[in-house]
């Protein structure tokens, strides 16, 4: 595994002019509480500024490249292992023309079978749940949960079957942080190898014991990575979320760019104004701002964890709203989670740290409820994709540890708000999916060489392209 240092803040050297506004490295100053080194280490390497041809996101051809060069062959995130608690218990899982089995065995392990029935290639599952063998609708041919095969009707007229030969393909499963991947290479190196130097930063926050109390999501019409870009970056705030411009520093976001590695990071602070509103807004009218239109989710609740019984709070007169806000969350998780939340920074209980490993795990660090965005083709059609977010939360306070429950689709003519347990999230998804189709359509009469990007605040999206150029150009 690659060792990333956190390097002394004197040495570095930003690769392009940034906002004139407040760094994250100097709120970071003011925090509450001692700051990890994890946290401040601030590295975003210069990758230029040249133009992404749009044809990666219409083409057909560059298409077919990703499945067979991605898809076929990097780790990406099916499930959390309590999806799949008990013997027989699984998920099904699609990517382009590909359809799996997650599968719990009866050893405990975690099986990836290919959902093809071997005598005539049915799909053997249409949804998850618990089975205690997977039997063929079509002709009766079945599976144990591990894969062997079981039972082979008119065994007599398959003389060239072998059932030791006969057993479930495979793809390679691996397990980190109580999440579950995937890789359909046979050859591919280790999950730990392919996070490289991310494994070290994620030692300070554990989501073992995470309770996964929501999961929604709906078909998107655009291409894959149109949808996963947009939450990579924090530069459309101003025009696409403007409610959030008195309490979300958006310029101040820092981004974490490291060459040769399939991660980066941001950390979009929260509690603070917009640079671009800065100098006309107190330190009361952001925290304000921030109780009205910010929500914290808990355990399948919606329950606003920020705001108290008796209103909104006042900011003395020596502190800030971002010490406020933090000081509040911490007694509210600390009630909520029956443990001492008190050694959470400001930043952790606050901030958008998010990392996204490539090609499709988004997942915020810290303690408070957390999201988890993944989006990937849907079906063969690049001008379409599934988009899902997971909500996880610290596990009850009595200890019990609940099944996530079904994933809740979006049906035709509904949005994000209308599902009403993820409370003003709702609204924040539909405001960035409201943007996407539109994007998709513009790229197909682009008439430049390609998209322009900013230098310091996309700079994530160009080294995604990097990390996925990489990928195109393995034999």
């Amino acid at each position: 595994m690659t060792e990333l240092a956190s390097p002394q803040r004197e040495s570095l050297e930003p690769p392009s002019p940034r906002s004139p506004g407040t760094s994250v490295q100097e709120y970071l100053d003011n925090d509450a509480r001692p700051v990890p080194a994890v946290l401040r280490y601030d590295i975003n390497e210069d990758l230029g500024t040249g133009d992404l041809d749009a044809e990666r996101y219409i083409s057909r051809e560059f298409h077919d490249r990703e499945v067979q060069k991605v898809w076929r062959k990097v780790w990406q995130f099916v499930c959390r292992e309590d999806h799949i608690p008990e013997p027989g218990d699984h998920i099904t899982y699609d990517i382009a023309d590909d359809k799996l089995i997650i599968m719990r065995t009866a050893d405990g392990s975690i099986k990836a079978l290919y959902n093809v029935c071997l005598h005539r290639g049915r799909a053997l599952r249409q949804e998850g749940g618990r089975v205690s063998e997977l039997r063929c609708p079509f002709h009766g041919f079945s599976w144990n949960i591990d894969g062997s095969l079981k039972n082979l009707p008119c065994q007599w007229d398959f003389p060239q079957v072998t059932p030791e030969e006969f057993s479930l393909p495979e793809a390679k499963v691996a397990t980190w942080n109580g999440f579950v991947f995937i890789n359909m290479d046979p050859d591919a190196e280790p999950l730990e190898s392919f996070f490289g130097s991310m494994l070290n930063d994620w030692e300070r926050w554990d989501y073992t014991d995470r309770v996964v109390y929501s999961h929604f999501g709906g078909i998107v019409d655009c291409n894959w990575k149109v949808a996963g870009e947009a939450f990579i970056e924090g530069f459309h705030s101003l025009a696409t979320h403007p409610q959030m411009m008195e309490w979300l520093g958006d310029e101040n976001t820092q981004y974490d760019v490291v060459k040769g590695e399939n991660w980066n990071r941001q950390i979009v602070p929260q509690g603070v104004p917009s640079p671009t509103i800065a100098n006309h807004i107190s330190e009361q009218e952001v925290l304000d701002s921030y109780y009205e239109t910010r929500a914290f989710y808990t355990q399948g609740k919606g329950r606003d964890l920020s705001a108290g019984d008796d209103g909104t709070p006042q900011v003395p007169e020596n502190s800030t709203a971002r010490r406020e806000l933090a000081a509040a969350m911490r007694s509210a998780l600390a009630e909520q989670f029956g443990s001492d939340q008190d050694h959470w920074t400001d930043s952790e209980l606050l901030d958008g740290i998010q990392y996204f490993v490539f090609p499709n795990f988004y997942v915020f660090a810290g303690p408070r409820t957390n999201a988890v965005y993944r989006f990937r083709p849907h079906g063969n059609d690049p001008d379409k994709c599934i988009a899902e977010v997971f909500l996880l939360a610290q596990q009850p306070a009595d200890g019990t540890h609940p099944k996530p429950p079904a994933p809740r689709w979006l049906q035709p003519g509904e949005t994000f708000s209308d599902i009403k347990e993820i409370g003003l999230l709702g609204p924040v998804f539909d405001q960035d999916m409201a943007n996407m189709p539109y994007i998709q359509q513009g790229l197909k009469s682009l008439r430049r060489p390609g998209i322009t990007l900013a230098r310091y605040q996309e700079n994530r999206i160009r080294h995604y392209h990097q990390i996925l150029d990489d990928w195109l150009a393995r034999p």
